[in-house]
């Protein structure tokens, strides 16, 4: 007849098969998301590190109208999304490194991003130039022509018209863990990395959000 372990042996094996089975969770994690995400800024890109400070300064500043948003705490290169111009024109989130970005994914069949437009276009208008800009994608699969219909009847103006007929820059963003509906919006420094993100709309042209805007810039 086999002897049964000691208790504490018993307790041994245990301990030995939780732990097998938590590196087991984690390796898997890491392999989806990967270990920046697990280990925090010792896994994240070093050029992303100054963002992650600037984010620390601006989160008492995330309120009010703005409260929504989730400052970076941890370095994270934003993927070179791929969209177009008007035009058609090939464009990336490359075309904007030296200048901060306010990067927003928005629909015509999203209301919520419908009511935000106006908001972001005033943004623009106010802060936009040559060190900030506001770079909304719409993101319609089917009809090119009903966003630029949209925006002209609301007479937005001030923001460049942007798109992905192919919507992959919201799966690209929700694969890193940055989009999880619409709108998405996500403020990137000047070298690609994120300093915050939000999941839903703001008053862009609010008071709150101008004041996080400009000491993003380093205006405030």
């Amino acid at each position: 007849m086999t002897e049964r372990p000691a208790p504490r042996v018993a307790k041994r094996y245990l301990s030995m098969i939780l732990a097998g089975g938590v590196a087991g969770v984690l390796v898997g994690l890491a392999g989806v998301y990967g270990f920046s995400t697990l280990t925090g800024n010792a896994g994240g890109d070093a050029t992303c590190r100054p963002a992650v400070e600037l984010a620390k300064k601006l989160a008492p500043l995330a309120r009010g109208e703005v409260a929504a948003v989730n400052v970076a705490k941890s370095p994270l290169k934003v993927p070179d999304l791929a969209f177009q111009d008007a035009s058609g024109k090939p464009l990336t989130l490359a075309n904007w490194r030296g200048r901060t970005v306010l990067l927003n994914l928005w629909a015509t069949w999203c209301v919520p991003c419908r009511k935000e437009m106006p908001a972001l276009d005033a943004l623009q208008q106010k802060l936009g130039g040559s060190d900030f800009q506001v770079v909304a994608v719409n993101i319609d699969t089917r009809d090119p022509d009903k966003p630029k219909a949209f925006l002209k009847e609301l007479g937005i103006d001030k923001l460049a018209y942007y798109a992905d007929p192919t919507a992959k820059t919201f799966q690209d963003l929700k694969a890193i863990g940055r989009a999880f509906g619409m709108p998405t919006t996500m403020l990137v420094d000047r070298q690609g990395c994120e300093i915050g993100t939000i999941a839903g709309p703001a008053e862009w042209a609010g008071d709150d959000a101008v004041k996080l805007i400009q000491a993003a810039l380093g205006k405030s």
